[in-house]
């Protein structure tokens, strides 16, 4: 099934931590048990053959009752263990979510951990991942979304740019600045208001996938930006950068577990889930949000 998903047989033993010969020779005594080729292969390519694909199509069933059998005697024994493949946002990762992954190790002896930081949106099924952790909204067919916590956004800016520049009233002014841009939500910014939703189209100075690269352009004064508060709590203390258009707050967005469907009544990930939840919702609040 690791060499079906990853149409490699080296791919496949990086990812089942073995040698490529180990896993060809595997494939080569299921093919001389079962009768039939389940891989055409060359110098340069592999390709699934029809028997390969019916006979994955019936694995894959019986891979997710093994799993499902195995969690349920782990249930019973009150004991979790497993490995867990898992997808942090870099960022959050690294200003609060190592210390959540390696106290959760510490609780579960039995519990590996393979954590990869990386800000895209990928499908955990796709990605070969069994939880990924991501303040993005999207939609995976297979995956199921479980909400975490709210994000805090907030808008900011440095006073150094603030002073060069003219002031910000209302969000229709955000279009004559140099604006930040996080750019999976892109450079459409929308704001609520006592008269409804707002939408600005912004000028991008600096565009960028992580909010660390965006907080650092803000404190160096390149323009605005709209960044989760955890990110922007040290600049924002500092006195150097403020909040702007408190008036005028985002629409709400959720840090959210994507996990495929057929994993979740895992102990294992449910625990996991749990775990990032308490700890997403421990992240720092805006102060007129912790009052």
């Amino acid at each position: 099934m690791a060499v079906v998903h990853f149409e490699s047989f080296a791919a496949a033993a990086r990812q089942l931590h073995v040698v490529p010969s180990v896993v060809a020779k595997r494939i080569a005594q299921l093919e001389n048990e079962v009768g039939v080729t389940l891989f055409e292969r060359t110098t340069r390519t592999m390709k699934i053959t029809n028997d390969g694909l019916r006979l994955a199509a019936k694995a894959r069933v019986l891979i997710e009752q093994f799993d499902e059998l195995v969690e349920d005697v782990q249930r019973d024994k009150g004991q979790l263990e497993g490995n867990i493949r898992l997808m942090l946002p870099t960022t959050l990762s690294m200003l609060h979510l190592d210390r959540v992954v390696a106290e959760f190790l510490a609780q579960h002896e039995k519990i590996s951990i393979e954590a990869v930081l990386a800000d895209r949106s990928a499908s955990p099924i796709e990605s070969g991942f069994d939880v990924m952790i991501s303040g993005r909204t999207a939609h995976y067919d297979g995956v199921a979304q479980i909400p975490l916590a709210p994000i805090h956004v907030v808008l900011c800016a440095s006073k150094a740019y603030l002073a060069k520049h003219p002031p910000i009233r209302h969000p229709s002014d955000l279009a004559e600045h140099a604006c930040l841009v996080f750019s999976p939500y892109g450079p459409s910014w929308t704001f609520e208001s006592k008269k409804g939703t707002l939408y600005v189209d912004v000028t991008p100075r600096l565009t960028a996938d992580d909010n660390k690269t965006l907080c650092i352009g803000v404190e160096k004064g390149l323009g605005v930006a709209l960044l989760p508060y955890y990110s922007a709590q040290a600049a924002l203390e500092s006195g150097e950068v403020v909040t702007l258009l408190d008036d005028y707050p985002t629409p709400e967005r959720w840090y959210n577990a994507y996990v495929p469907k057929r994993k979740l009544k895992h102990a294992r990930i449910e625990a996991l889930c749990e775990t990032m939840r308490e700890a997403l919702h421990r992240l720092p609040k805006p102060p007129q949000l912790s009052e």
